[in-house]
């Protein structure tokens, strides 16, 4: 895969919660992108903006804004604001994501199923969790299952929703 990652909120920060964003950086060097609502969002949480920040300064992830004039901000616009009938509002950082990966041709990654399903489906775009990437790091040799178990435990003590108990949990619920 060597389309980049728009990250949501909620799954970059699954990684970065745990200092977890040497695994991204193993699996997805120089593919990283973190839309501008998004960074704005972590912003609010000092560590995270300054683990981010060090991802950009090491040019190992960039920070991307929507051109106004693109309709990648048409689409932002429409999903925050006014979405089409039987589609919900969503929030700045899926939005901003969703976009972004679609006019990019990139891949969302994403953990807000409930918010982003009928978006991921409407605009057919690539899209991972949080479990995903753990399941690549696996599948790469930087992980065992233990340490995806740790690492996911760890997770969930910050508070984070990845849908399984554990790593092995959504290992068996994925391997089908």
């Amino acid at each position: 895969m060597t389309n980049s990652l728009f990250f949501d909120s909620d799954c970059i920060s699954a990684f970065l919660w745990v200092n977890g964003q040497s695994l991204l950086t193993q699996l997805y060097s120089k593919r990283i992108v973190i839309p501008q609502q998004v960074y704005n969002e972590l912003s609010s949480v000092p560590h995270l903006r300054q683990r981010v920040d060090t991802l950009v300064q090491a040019q190992e992830a960039e920070i991307m804004d929507m051109d106004i004039s693109k309709e990648e901000y048409k689409l932002y616009i429409q999903m925050t604001t006014e979405p089409e009938k039987g589609y919900k509002i969503i929030g700045d950082g899926e939005s901003a994501s969703i976009a972004l990966a679609k006019e990019n041709n990139g891949v969302l990654a994403s953990n807000n199923l409930r918010d982003i399903s009928q978006y991921v489906e409407k605009y057919n775009l690539p899209h991972v969790t949080t479990g995903d990437i753990l399941i690549d790091a696996l599948n790469n040799g930087l992980i065992t299952e233990s340490d995806g178990n740790q690492v996911w435990a760890n997770m969930i003590a910050k508070r984070r929703k990845l849908g399984a108990q554990s790593f092995t949990e959504y290992l068996s619920k994925h391997n089908h």
